[in-house]
């Protein structure tokens, strides 16, 4: 499956999340950057209010794009496997939770421009991101939101590896992905147009 865009790829998930169609308990969450673009059409598709949780990936410091872990508020998910597979130290670790710990509180500041978050506790949550390949954001998200008591959790993105699809199912209770392919690569290679979403882009949803 190829998607023309984000905004072609949410249509197609609003088609699945009918049954939360102008539910007054159910909030689309997007992880920034990305994920905003996907939950704003989500949000305008099925009637729902829109905000944002924001998970910051913690990287490897012998590959930068390699996920070792992810914070997203009070939680900090790490992945055990690859941190000793690759000899990984704690001062490293330490030092870069702290860092993506402050990145994530100045973004979500930003993003927000002094507009307080939407009260989360008992309500059906609907996640969502552009895509998904570790998961390792998506994991600390779904963390952080069953600390906060949330009703419900229901993940929604267009594109993932079976993998972790797989955990997903094992943490939330409900995973919703168009398209699972056997050979995946990377989340750009299932869009004709994948452009990196501004900041700016992100606070003019918001606004």
């Amino acid at each position: 499956m190829l998607f023309k865009n984000r905004e072609d790829a949410a249509k197609k998930l609003a088609k699945l999340l009918q049954n939360y169609k102008n539910k007054k308990d159910t909030i689309i969450l997007a992880l920034p950057r990305g994920g905003v673009v996907v939950g704003d059409i989500l949000s305008k598709e099925l009637n729902l209010k829109l905000d944002i949780i924001v998970a910051r990936k913690i990287s490897s410091p012998i590959l930068e794009e390699l996920a070792i872990g992810a914070i997203c508020e009070d939680f900090q998910f790490l992945n055990e496997e690859i941190i000793k597979g690759y000899g990984i130290s704690d001062e490293y670790l330490k030092k870069e939770i702290e860092k993506e710990k402050n990145l994530a509180k100045e973004k979500e500041n930003l993003y927000r421009q002094n507009k307080k978050p939407i009260y989360l506790k008992d309500k059906t949550i609907i996640l969502v991101d552009d895509g998904i390949a570790t998961g390792s954001t998506m994991i600390a998200a779904i963390n952080a939101l069953k600390i906060k008591k949330v009703k419900k959790i229901i993940v929604a993105i267009p594109v993932g590896p079976y993998n972790t699809i797989e955990k997903l199912n094992k943490m939330a209770d409900e995973v919703i992905c168009l398209y699972i392919p056997d050979d995946f690569f990377a989340i750009a290679q299932y869009f004709e147009k994948f452009d990196q979403v501004s900041d700016k882009k992100v606070i003019e949803i918001l606004k």
